[in-house]
């Protein structure tokens, strides 16, 4: 499941919106919102991210979130490291082998890696 569609699927709960319902009030079908929620469709486009939002009836910060939900959402990921010290390509390759073994906590502290990189990247508020 991506990002995008375990949020999006957890609106629909809150709101007791059927997967069916979505679907025919956006003009998909079940199938591929299904699809989508779970990965196996790549980046939904804007207009029906903008769907979404109008369905789900969110507004402000979390259809912003939405938004980047699914600019981070496309479950096939393509690193170009040509250029960058052969770390990163070692890096590049291993984590596309290994992820799957990964466990929730790896990911996260992963993850923290990455913002504490963004960090300094940006500098000093």
């Amino acid at each position: 499941m991506t990002p995008f569609g375990q949020r999006v699927r957890d609106h629909r709960a809150r709101r007791g919106i059927t997967l069916a319902e979505m679907a025919a009030v956006l003009g998909v079908t079940p199938a591929y919102l299904s699809a989508l929620e779970h990965g196996k469709r790549g980046r939904p486009t804007f207009t029906l991210i903008q769907g979404v939002i109008h369905v789900l009836g969110v507004i402000w910060d979390e259809a912003d979130e939405l938004v980047r939900l699914a600019d981070l959402s496309h479950p096939r990921v393509t690193v170009d490291t040509a250029g960058l010290d052969p770390e990163a390509t070692l890096l590049a390759n291993r984590l596309a082998r290994e992820i799957g073994e990964l466990e929730v906590q790896d990911l996260h502290r992963l993850a923290a890696v990455l913002d504490a990189a963004a960090a300094r990247r940006s500098g000093p508020a």
